[in-house]
């Protein structure tokens, strides 16, 4: 199973998420968000051993200048919420990053968007309520394509991980169920949830 944990502080989170082999960890680029980043701590970034966790920049309709000044050597993955076309995602690639593309499903029709990502490294079906912490709708998890490519994010916690795995998914993309407050990481939620994982 892989995890990713969204919505991370670069100052306060990063080093017990290594600690844990977290395999993902999320960074929010989104200015309305509660979890965005401070450009200003992106540096402290570097000084981490980031062992075999890899580093995200969650971003929406990102420009070449801000990939350029902001993410190309401080992050291995760029991960694409907006309108992003199967030629953006390639124009990325070029850079040396790595591309997530997330897919946002509200019916069954939109799980077959991810067809036209197929030059994206990681493909993220997620709510669309951009971190309105929707549920993923429990019907729709089956049609999912499986494997290690395929993640999902939406309401995913400590309480529903295993019943979500035996429906087929092993990548799981968490954020607001492992906060304490909005916007804050609770470090015991997130030992307990890798701990549940450890457990499956």
């Amino acid at each position: 199973m892989k995890i990713k944990v969204c919505g991370l502080n670069p100052n306060r989170d990063v080093q017990l998420c290594i600690d844990l082999k977290v395999n993902f960890l999320g960074f929010v680029f989104y200015e309305k968000s509660p979890r965005n980043v401070n450009i200003s701590d992106i540096n402290i970034l570097s000084e981490y051993d980031k062992k075999k966790s890899a580093f995200v920049a969650v971003t929406i309709n990102p420009s070449d200048e801000f990939i350029k000044k902001n993410i190309i050597g401080n992050f291995d993955y760029i991960q694409l919420h907006g309108s992003e076309t199967k030629d953006r995602v390639a124009e990325i690639k070029k850079t040396g990053l790595k591309v997530i593309k997330a897919i946002k499903v509200k019916e069954e029709k939109d799980i077959g968007l991810y067809r036209e990502f197929d030059n994206a490294d990681i493909i993220l079906f997620d709510t669309p309520g951009m971190e309105k912490s929707l549920e993923f709708p429990k019907n729709l998890i089956t049609k999912l394509p499986i494997g290690t490519k395929y993640a999902l994010a939406g309401s995913i916690s400590e309480d529903n991980v295993e019943n979500i795995s035996k429906l087929g998914v092993n990548f799981f993309d968490l954020s607001s169920s492992l906060e304490g407050q909005l916007g804050y990481k609770d470090h015991h939620k997130i030992k307990s949830f890798i701990k549940k994982i450890n457990e499956l």
